[in-house]
């Protein structure tokens, strides 16, 4: 599908047999879902636990290859960069999650139940299982990083959980 974003490279390293380090890939990442029109998430990379495996080998399973859901896997993480173009349609949503976002390109709008903040390119917010919804107000596409941690619950309202999307 063209989304007139530019692709997102890649780099995956690892350890061969011999246990020396190396790049195992280097490609643009191309597990991708399109939420609504204009919108792209593009799945980096997820865990399914903590201490995360790191097999050794030249053929791990690619992790950025799974299909999840908003949420990470239980005790795990999801690494995702979204497209947002302009005048997106947000959506009000919470995960029981710790949420690394930083704003690569672009400004974006976090709403919450009372409040609003604007991050700008180079802006990072720690995003701690809060009700939310991202909006693009500009004129611009933003593109943000998300790493989402799995977290304990916090027994507010009615969160993202599992395999279910914000959408």
């Amino acid at each position: 599908m063209q989304t007139g974003y530019p692709p997102i490279r890649r780099v995956v390293t690892g350890h061969d047999e011999a246990h020396v380090a190396k790049v195992l890939v280097d490609e643009p990442a191309t597990n991708a879902k399109h939420p609504q029109p204009g919108q792209v998430s593009t799945m980096m990379w997820c865990t399914e636990g903590a201490p995360a495996a790191v097999p050794i080998g030249e053929q791990p399973e690619d992790m950025g290859a799974r299909i999840l859901g908003t949420a990470p896997p239980r005790n795990g993480t999801r690494f995702a960069v979204i497209d947002f173009p302009p005048g997106n349609q947000p959506h009000m949503h919470r995960t029981e999650t710790i949420d690394y976002v930083i704003v690569m390109e672009g400004e974006i709008e976090m709403d919450m139940d009372a409040s609003s903040v604007k991050l700008k390119a180079g802006d990072v917010m720690i995003q701690r299982g809060t009700n939310h919804a991202w909006a693009n107000r500009s004129e611009k596409p933003a593109r943000v990083a998300f790493v989402l941690v799995d977290a304990e619950p916090l027994g507010v309202g009615s969160p993202v959980t599992g395999s279910h999307n914000a959408r």
